[in-house]
């Protein structure tokens, strides 16, 4: 008997759709140790040309309007946060996927880089975006893949 594959990986499958894993790991049990995120939050590893678009992407990670890139050259890029040029030779993966996780838990409170997985809570968040992360856990991949290919 052959084996049987679930509804929505046959439509998948059909129709080249990536069907969201149930290794996920939610914003909530993503796990700090010595500055880094070891565990990858997907089951699949990021793609940097994904990561590519959503770092650039203004509506996503935005990361333009605090850094500048090289590889995205763009007339009015952020001088907040450190260029990031190279930045694949200073951090292991795993660190950039804490940074991007959240980068509060590596550089303290005073930074002002958002945290793009973590669930944020306050009084001041449109109700649109309550109990909802900047990014998606494959997006987060993808920028870390993405940052892992800016060497020097």
């Amino acid at each position: 008997m052959p084996p049987r594959i679930g509804c929505l990986a046959v439509v998948g499958l059909l129709f080249g759709v990536s069907i969201a894993s149930a290794e996920v790991v939610k914003p909530t049990a993503v796990v700090f140790e010595d500055m880094t995120v070891r565990t990858p939050l997907t089951g699949e590893p990021g793609d940097p040309a994904k990561g590519r678009v959503i770092f650039a992407d203004r509506k996503l990670g935005n990361c333009l309007a605090c850094h500048a890139n090289a590889d995205q050259a763009e007339l009015f890029h952020g001088e907040v946060g450190p260029p990031l040029d190279g930045v694949a030779d200073r951090y292991e993966p795993e660190m950039l996927r804490a940074i991007v996780v959240n980068p509060k838990e590596i550089f303290g409170d005073q930074t002002v880089m958002p945290a793009f997985y973590r669930i944020i809570e306050g009084q001041r968040i449109a109700e649109a975006y309550k109990g909802k992360t900047i990014l998606s856990a494959e997006q987060v991949e993808d920028v870390v893949a993405y940052l892992s290919t800016l060497k020097e």
